[in-house]
């Protein structure tokens, strides 16, 4: 598969092959919808938390005697029946995590990024290298044809430059800065995408580093 590379003005500056097994593979909705919700299962706080019996504040002495008063028998004013009394089956925190293959996840994310190259909504920057202020990322975007704040866009960009023998990699930190702020898209390292952030924006904005260390962390997997 083969996109043209712009600059941050919108203009074509060249173009890049992109490989089929990862951009352009089976789109499977099954796929897609299974790991949009194990990711939202695993972000779930799961503290909601109730008192049972013994929790709850009151005396356990019993309410009055068992016979003799002509009222139904009671054991305690902590009995769920009771106001302020104890829940029987109410929630306790709790971890809706679960797990799935990592099979699974690889297909997903190749299916989302399929379907977005299918639709001509993936973006190729040869860099973005800005001042750090919203304004600037907003017109970037706007000038690769991702209009803000109207169009939810995910810009994935990972370092500046990168790692040599001699020096560490830089962080692209203008790009981070500035994308903080907008309204409607977000930033994220190639290492972070994932499968309900690339489904959430309309748009996928790529660095040529950024699509070269997807396509290599994707194709290094092993089935």
């Amino acid at each position: 598969m083969k996109l043209d590379v712009k600059n941050t003005t919108g203009t074509n500056v060249g173009s890049i092959e992109l490989d089929d097994a990862v951009f352009g593979g089976e789109i499977h909705e099954h796929i897609l919808w299974e790991v949009v919700k194990w990711q939202l299962a695993k972000r779930r706080s799961g503290n909601a938390s109730t008192k049972r019996i013994g929790e709850v504040r009151g005396s356990a002495k019993k309410v009055w005697k068992q016979k003799g008063t002509g009222q139904a028998r009671q054991g305690s004013r902590q009995a769920p029946h009771f106001v302020g009394g104890g829940s029987v089956f109410g929630p306790k925190p709790r971890d809706y995590g679960y797990v799935i293959p990592r099979k699974v996840k690889r297909k997903a994310l190749i299916a989302a990024l399929s379907l977005r190259a299918s639709q001509n909504k993936i973006i190729i920057v040869d860099a973005i290298a800005l001042d750090g202020k919203t304004k600037s990322v907003a017109a970037a975007l706007t000038a690769l044809g991702a209009p803000q704040p109207t169009t939810k866009a995910l810009i994935v960009d990972g370092f500046l430059k990168p790692a040599t023998e001699t020096t560490k990699a830089v962080a692209n930190d203008t790009l981070i800065r500035g994308a903080k702020n907008l309204k409607s898209s977000q930033w994220l390292a190639p290492e972070g995408l994932n499968v309900y952030d690339i489904l959430r924006h309309e748009v996928l904005v790529l660095t040529k580093a950024a699509a070269a260390q997807i396509q290599t962390a994707i194709l290094g997997e092993k089935d």
